[in-house]
Formats: structure tokens, C-alpha cells, sequence
């Protein structure tokens, strides 16, 4: 074995609940601060669809990872990977992923596709093995709490003048499914068909959306025609003379804010659109903020990840102007890769 490979045996083991000290302290700074394991460890080792595994060197816990089985069980997410930061760079993190495909193959033969998220430049390596199916863009803002009600009120005001015939409403799980089923809704809406919550992503089979259902997500859908209106689409002239088509629906999901361990009393709020109209994609973001701001403790600051289309940046970025950013420039890439 080469000396960058080189360490003792590498044992792996399932993570349980007692371990969760000593994963936790092997995960400082991931996500600069806004990692979702520590708020979700306990509820995932409860996930009969979720498989969490430990690395372990002469007795302590140095990398992990774990898969959640989507599509009916036939293709496997990845989430959570992470390695101690003295055992980066030494081939742990391959020997890890290794041992989930070794384990799919073992265990759940019937899974076909491996597939994860991940920030911008993915290594040479990966991309040999996994295709690229869409990205997004990743826009950050950070709220303190004594400035949550002085920014709902400064994107109110740049609402104002915006289309007043796009019609917001809060979807319930049975208009969710429904909503689904109609296949050019999904078509014209999610790039590559895929339905991204946060940094999963799932295709629209009602096996996923039921899991997705548990998480107490608010679903948002507007449209700016009746909904009767066969027309889903219309074209906006753009400063250059040519015309921007835009899509007359748009959907957003917004998750329930969660602790992260950035900082004491700081939630991670996040927001995932779908469509490509920037004036849909404002009132859905102030819509979702304000929802998601009755779900903070008093106190707490919030930290709100935007995922939106890359053509919406420009203008979402402009919308967010004189909020605090958050320090972090992401891409998010959805890697897929058959076994």
C-alpha cells in the first residue's frame, strides 16, 4: 500500500446512537458550519430506508456515511459522508464508498443507480464514474434576529410592484400527489425531472413524494393563469431585444428551520425553486421566509439557503441586496451513477 493509503486496518461497523459524540467530533466545519447531521443522526438511525455505517482505525471513528433507498428501491442516495480531518487526503474516503457499493450489491441487489449531491468540482476521478444531471445555484443570506422583521418588510417592498395575478397557494399532501401526476407539470418545472429538497433528490414517484410528506415541508405552487389555461408558458422581451421564455408556474419548497452547529441559537432555513420566472421566484421566496420565520425560537438567528435555476441568480441576488450574505459560494451538482 502506497504511503498516502497507508494506516492501520480500516474496520466498518453500523453507526448507533452512542456514537454520535464521536462522529460529531470528527465533523467540525463541514458546510461551513451549516451541517444537518447533527440535528439528524437520531431521526435517521429510525429510517428502516436508510443504512448509516462508521470507519473505524485501531478503535476510533474516523469517517462515515449512509444511503437512503428511493424509487422503490432501486436506486440509493448517499448522504453525510465525511472523514476524521487527520485522515484526509489518505484514500479514506474511497475505501468508504467502496464499502456502500460492496454493501448494495451484497444487501440490496435490486438497486441499480447510485446517486448524491454535491458542492462545485467534483474530482477528475468521480466524473469518470458519475454523469452530471443538473446543477443549481446556491444563494445565502444570514437574519439576525433583530433584523428578521426590518428584511421581511425591505423584500415586501420590492414585491410591491410585481405581477399581482400570480396566485399563491399552500399545498396539502393529497394536491401534492395530484399535482404530480400531471407529467408536463414535472416536465416544464424540475430540470432533468428530478424534485431536489435541500440536498436530496428524488424523481416524482409517489414512494418519494410520501417519504418527503413526513418532513413537514411547505409545498408553495403559483401560477399567473387560471388553472384551467392549457397555456404554461409566454414570452418576455429582455433588455437585449430577444425573447426570455418564462414558465407561468413556479414551486417552491421550504424546509422547517433546523439547528446547525455554526453558532448557538443559529437555524438553517432551506428554500428549493422550481421554475424560471424571477418575479414568481420573489414572491415565493418572501412567502417562504415569512413561514419559516414562525418556526424560530425567539432569538435565533436563521440562515436561509436559496436553490434556484442559474438564470434566476442575477435577480435574486439583486432581490437579497442589504441582507447580511453568508460566507459560502456553492453550486449544488446531482451526480448519478448505474452499479
Amino acid at each position: 500500500m502506497s504511503d498516502k493509503t497507508s494506516f492501520s486496518q480500516i474496520d466498518f461497523v453500523p453507526a448507533k446512537a452512542e456514537d454520535y459524540e464521536e462522529v460529531m467530533s470528527i465533523s467540525g466545519g463541514i458546510y461551513n458550519g451549516l451541517d444537518y447531521l447533527p440535528f439528524r443522526y437520531h431521526a435517521w438511525l429510525k429510517d428502516p430506508q436508510r443504512t448509516m455505517f462508521l470507519a473505524k482505525c485501531e478503535g476510533k471513528v474516523v469517517g462515515f456515511e449512509s444511503f437512503l433507498l428511493v424509487d422503490d428501491g432501486t436506486t440509493a442516495v448517499v448522504e453525510g459522508l465525511r472523514v476524521a480531518p487527520w485522515m484526509r487526503g489518505r484514500g479514506v474516503a474511497g475505501l468508504i464508498q467502496k464499502h456502500c457499493l460492496d454493501i448494495l450489491h451484497s444487501d440490496h441487489p435490486e438497486v441499480k443507480k447510485v446517486r448524491l449531491t454535491r458542492v462545485e468540482n467534483p474530482p477528475a476521478a468521480m466524473l469518470a464514474k458519475y454523469k452530471v444531471l443538473n446543477s443549481k445555484e446556491v444563494i445565502s443570506i444570514i437574519l439576525p434576529a433583530d433584523q428578521l422583521e426590518t428584511s421581511l418588510k425591505l423584500l415586501e417592498s420590492r414585491v410591491d410592484n410585481l405581477d399581482t395575478s400570480k396566485h399563491l397557494s399552500v399545498l396539502g399532501a393529497e394536491e401534492i400527489l395530484k399535482f404530480f401526476d400531471e407529467s408536463k407539470t414535472r416536465k416544464d418545472l424540475l430540470l432533468g425531472g428530478f424534485l431536489v429538497q435541500g440536498w436530496l433528490a428524488l424523481t416524482t414517484q409517489k414512494s418519494n413524494l410520501n417519504l418527503l410528506l413526513k418532513r413537514k415541508i411547505v409545498w408553495i405552487y403559483s401560477h399567473s393563469r387560471e388553472s384551467g389555461d392549457s397555456e404554461r408558458s409566454s414570452e418576455i422581451a429582455t433588455a437585449c431585444g430577444g425573447p426570455q421564455t418564462y414558465l407561468e408556474e413556479f414551486l417552491s419548497l421550504g424546509s422547517p428551520p433546523f439547528p446547525v452547529p455554526y453558532s448557538e441559537q443559529v437555524y438553517c432555513l432551506e428554500i428549493d425553486l422550481f421554475g424560471n420566472d424571477p418575479s414568481h421566484a420573489k414572491l415565493h421566496v418572501l412567502q417562504q421566509l415569512k413561514m419559516g420565520a414562525q418556526g424560530l425560537p425567539e432569538g435565533s438567528r436563521v440562515v436561509v439557503l436559496l436553490y434556484p435555476e442559474e438564470s434566476l441568480k442575477a435577480q435574486l441576488d439583486q432581490f437579497c441586496e442589504r441582507l447580511t450574505p453568508f460566507p459560502l459560494t456553492w453550486i449544488q451538482l446531482i451526480l448519478e451513477m448505474d452499479i
